[in-house]
């Protein structure tokens, strides 16, 4: 088994892990489903905080999520996912502060509805210190219109810059620890932000794993619509793939000069 690079925390004198979880949902526009999947998430075992992140929703998203039982932080305009996932970090590292061990991270989709909850299993691995980093992997979903030619895309990049192939790169659901979330920020922009996730965290000796999870959320489409979508998350994917391909570039530039200097 592998072992993850975070060190955890002490257990109870029974063995037991005092771990907790919190749920965070980046959301814009999810009235329609944000209250199923917050009350599904807050039966996830572990999780004793669900916060959405409302990144500048035009309809009451941000009211229905408090109804539900969520906390809720609010962007006054949209500022993208990557935002929506440090603003919900953020402020759950404000509550952590208690003398008690960092909450693990667990990001799931406002669109996942009942079945929220079965993000479970990403906990597991993290939680025992097996993965720093847990990937949903999901079924195949209906009404998607995608041809995989983005996936293929991050897959390609991802097992370029650290040799792993993961099976879904662009998967959204994921739980981390504390310490992985901050080795991975600033989070790449748009679309780009798993793939940058993972490639950064990959890179800097942490453990990813993917675990089958039995989810459901509304697939992009074929239609103009859905072309649209796949176009911007290709153009981000590229983008945070280039520039660590950049950063790299420098860093090894780098450490060549120092080898120089001391030669």
């Amino acid at each position: 088994m592998p072992v993850a690079k975070t060190p955890r925390p002490p257990t109870t004198r029974d063995g037991r892990s005092t771990q907790r979880v919190a749920v965070i949902v980046p959301a814009k526009d999810e009235e329609e489903r944000i209250a199923a999947t917050v009350r599904s998430a807050r039966a996830i075992p572990h999780v004793d905080l669900v916060l959405v992140v409302d990144d500048g929703s035009e309809d009451d998203t941000q009211h229905v999520a408090r109804e539900a039982g969520a906390v809720v932080v609010r962007h006054s305009h949209n500022r993208g996912k990557a935002a929506a996932m440090e603003t919900g970090a953020a402020v759950v590292a404000m509550r952590d502060a208690d003398g008690r061990a960092p909450r693990l991270l667990l990001f799931v989709d406002g669109d996942l509805g009942d079945t929220a909850v079965n993000t479970a299993p990403l906990v597991s691995p993290v939680r025992a210190g097996v993965a720093d980093l847990a990937i949903a992997l999901l079924p195949q979903q209906k009404g998607a219109g995608g041809r995989g030619i983005v996936v293929g895309a991050a897959r390609r990049a991802i097992h370029r810059m650290t040799g792993w192939s993961p099976t879904q790169p662009l998967s959204g659901m994921r739980c981390l620890t504390r310490e992985a979330f901050e080795a991975a920020t600033p989070l790449a922009r748009g679309w780009g932000v798993e793939t940058g996730m993972t490639i950064d965290l990959l890179r800097a000796g942490y453990v990813a794993v993917e675990v089958p999870c039995d989810l459901r959320h509304r697939p992009s489409t074929n239609d103009l619509a859905g072309q649209l979508h796949r176009a911007g998350q290709y153009r981000d994917v590229m983008a945070a793939v280039g520039a660590r391909q950049v950063r790299r570039a420098v860093d090894r530039i780098g450490r060549a000069g120092r080898s120089g200097a001391r030669r």
